[in-house]
């Protein structure tokens, strides 16, 4: 089989650096997957111990993610969201909704465990590439 050679990294400072062997994102035929993000800011301070604050960090993560290739939140057609509790699922969800339109994005969420038990919330997504829209 042939590998994939037209794919490309990408990542950036407004977010914490991958803490293992993977990529931020990777762009590749038309649609960029965008890693798991957390609470995090850029210098790495935990955003708050609740589920709203926890969730918009990660979600502004995500955004600053697609902004490198001239993307929002708004065109992703996937997203993945882990909850270390779904009692926190309404509180997340509330936030969701700031960040995304009408049609909204296929989503599944579900229960786990996250690498740091502060962490409440982890989010990845796919979005087409704005050329593609």
């Amino acid at each position: 089989m042939k590998p994939i050679t037209n794919r490309k990294a990408v990542s950036t400072s407004q977010v914490p650096p991958a803490a293992g062997p993977y990529s931020s994102a990777i762009i590749s035929r038309g649609f960029a997957f965008l890693s798991g993000q957390g609470p995090y800011d850029a210098a790495g301070a935990l955003a708050g111990q609740d589920i709203a604050s926890q969730t918009r960090q990660t979600l502004q993560n995500l955004d600053a993610i697609a902004s490198e290739f001239g993307a929002t939140l708004k065109d992703a057609v996937r997203v993945g969201v882990y909850l270390t509790d779904m009692d926190n699922f309404a509180g997340m969800n509330e936030v969701y909704a700031e960040f995304f339109r009408q049609p909204y994005p296929a989503r599944t969420t579900v229960k786990t465990g996250l690498p740091k038990p502060e962490m409440l919330v982890e989010i990845d997504a796919i979005i087409v590439l704005p050329e593609v829209l």
